[in-house]
Order: C-alpha cells, then structure tokens, then sequence
C-alpha cells in the first residue's frame, strides 16, 4: 500500500506540556529537522501560547 501525501502531527503546549490539538499537514511542505512553532490557545491556562509540533503514530 502507497503512503499518502499527509501526516498527522500533534501540537504540544511549551507551558503546560498537554497535547491540545492534531493536525495534519504535507510531507513535502514540512521538513524533516524543521520545527514549526504555532500560537494557539492553550484551554488549561485559558491564554494563547506557543505551540511545537511532533509526528504522531497513525
């Protein structure tokens, strides 16, 4: 079976360290070594924070 053209991707809170959402982006737009940093809002803390993403197992 081919692989797909997208992954899915975890978003990790830098401040409170709790997985808020799952994304999925393309792989050919995300780099290996590259860190992509979103600022998104945080629902523990209730204020927007930085987020970094990680691969998720699918």
């Amino acid at each position: 079976m081919a692989k797909g053209k997208r992954t899915y991707m975890s978003c990790i809170s830098t401040e409170s360290g709790i997985m808020g959402y799952i994304t999925n982006v393309q792989k050919k737009n995300f780099a290996a070594g590259k860190k992509l940093e979103l600022r998104k809002y945080d629902k523990i803390l209730r204020k927007h924070v930085i987020f970094k993403l990680k691969e998720t197992k699918s």
